[in-house]
């Protein structure tokens, strides 16, 4: 039976992160696989990363931030400011 777990945009980190309120804790059963999809507002993107991941400029990511919670970023760039996802916006995690 496939897995789900929602969640919403609650802050903006310094750089420019989406910071949500799903926790690491909530993310424990979840693989870490291209299964895994993350979807906010029209946006979409493929598995869940390390804060120390490898990804190329401009690739949109959900990490595990250093915030204790799931983070969507832009790497090297604002998310905030290139997506114009508001607070309260919902996060789906799919698998």
């Amino acid at each position: 039976m496939p897995g789900h777990i929602e969640g919403t945009v609650v802050a903006y980190g310094p750089t420019g992160n989406l910071i949500t309120d799903i926790s690491h804790e909530r993310l424990k059963g979840v693989p870490r696989g291209d299964t895994v999809r993350v979807i906010c507002d029209e946006h979409e993107t493929v598995g869940i990363y390390p804060p120390d991941h490898q990804e190329p400029p401009l690739t949109l990511l959900a990490v595990l931030g250093p915030s204790g919670f799931l983070e969507l970023t832009i790497v090297g760039e604002s998310a905030q400011a290139m997506l114009g996802v508001p607070l309260r916006e919902k996060v789906i995690i799919q698998w």
